[in-house]
């Protein structure tokens, strides 16, 4: 019994501290986002301070977040959509008809670094003059978002009852019906963890943006640095646009974790 309670408060005590490191850059930048310059380099004034909210007033007037924030919202949900809408189709296809060598094409995609494309899709897109356009942020977000949803997506077609899709045949469905009115809706768990993986890949991307967006089409992790400067680092505006990157992301993992924990583990195991 004692070396059960042992266990019991050694995992306790690591979980709290895993916690903790975890948790506590999110406090600080928290808390940083609500203070002047001098109190955040105060270490008097850690916690205990006189909360202001000219922070966020500065992010939004003078830094004109809200264009950055509808930019890496656009980018971000039409790269996922278009994503699903090949990815879905295709990861059924690799697992119904057992297509190893695509799959095997896609995962070499996945794997392979993003920096690798930098060059050759900055020289393609400067060609077609789509550099700074919505048009070359999608393609190379879905260079990231369409490979990680057709692997996650693999795993939960290749689980499904083949008897359910031939009950759909006899039923008289076409192969194009029994993906969209039986598969599709037993998958629900599987397309919310993957779409809602590849928005956050999106929502975070900061490689394929500084080299491709311009000044109509840059997103929230490329408006951070204007924050930074020669000459010193305005860590209250940056820590306030730290949050605001941070809140819709956090909102949706919350709301939809339930599903992103049963997608994972039912991914993960065949069976």
């Amino acid at each position: 019994m004692n070396k059960k309670k042992t266990t019991k408060f050694i995992l306790a005590a690591l979980t709290v501290l895993v916690l903790l490191v975890f948790v506590f850059p999110f406090v600080w930048m928290l808390l940083a986002s609500f203070k002047t310059q001098s109190q955040i380099m105060s270490s008097d004034q850690t916690f205990v301070f006189t909360p202001t909210t000219d922070n966020y007033v500065n992010v939004f007037q003078q830094y004109d977040f809200l264009k950055y924030i509808v930019n890496s919202m656009i980018v971000a949900v039409v790269s996922t959509l278009l994503s699903l809408l090949l990815g879905l189709p295709a990861a059924y296809s690799i697992a119904k008809y057992r297509l190893q060598g695509l799959g095997l094409v896609i995962l070499v995609a996945r794997i392979v670094p993003g920096i690798s494309f930098l060059i050759p899709w900055y020289i393609i897109f400067s060609k077609l003059e789509l550099v700074d356009t919505y048009v070359s942020l999608v393609l190379s977000h879905m260079l990231v978002g369409l490979p990680f949803i057709v692997w996650i997506m693999i795993s939960f077609f290749e689980k499904l009852p083949h008897e359910v899709e031939e009950a759909g045949a006899i039923d008289g469905c076409s192969p194009h019906q029994v993906f969209r009115r039986i598969v599709l809706p037993m998958s629900g768990a599987g397309i919310i963890t993957s779409s809602l993986l590849s928005f956050i890949f999106s929502w975070n991307n900061f490689l394929f943006s500084i080299i491709l967006a311009g000044d109509k089409t840059k997103t929230l992790p490329i408006a951070v640095f204007n924050f930074m400067s020669y000459a010193e680092i305005n860590w209250g505006g940056l820590m306030a646009a730290a949050c605001i990157i941070t809140l819709p992301v956090l909102v949706i993992a919350l709301i939809a974790q339930r599903y992103v924990v049963s997608g994972l583990s039912a991914g993960a195991v065949k069976g």
